[in-house]
């Protein structure tokens, strides 16, 4: 699945760059949305992103490219490969890439396993 997000002066920090929490906000968005569409009958939560490594600061006005790939499905949970890039600049080198990690839960939180 892949998205987009225009970077507005309401996600910056007082130096003028893109808040680092607002891009992982995104992120999590993103894969979540991407992994609801993959498995609708499912409830998914948020259990880790691998790794926060923020390549490229990014100022406003910029278009951002979210992709999110899946990679993994367990009993339980399944995991997102998720990059980011410059949305004006297809090939550029991924400003930010992580792992998201979800699980399936029912009503109470409980790990339930993944139906199609």
């Amino acid at each position: 699945m892949e998205t987009h997000r225009l970077v507005l002066p309401e996600d910056l920090n007082q130096y003028g760059f893109l808040f680092g929490g607002r891009l992982l906000q995104w992120v999590d968005e993103a894969s979540w949305i991407a992994a609801s569409l993959d498995f609708a009958d499912c409830r998914f939560v948020t259990v880790g992103m691998d790794e926060v490594s923020f390549r490229h600061s990014v100022r406003e006005g910029i278009i951002l490219t979210i992709r999110c790939n899946q990679v993994r499905v367990g009993a339980t949970s399944v995991s997102y490969r998720v990059e980011v890039c410059r949305g004006k600049q297809p090939a550029s080198e991924p400003i930010f890439t992580t792992m998201v990690s979800y699980v399936n839960v029912d009503e109470d939180g409980v790990k339930q396993p993944i139906t199609n």
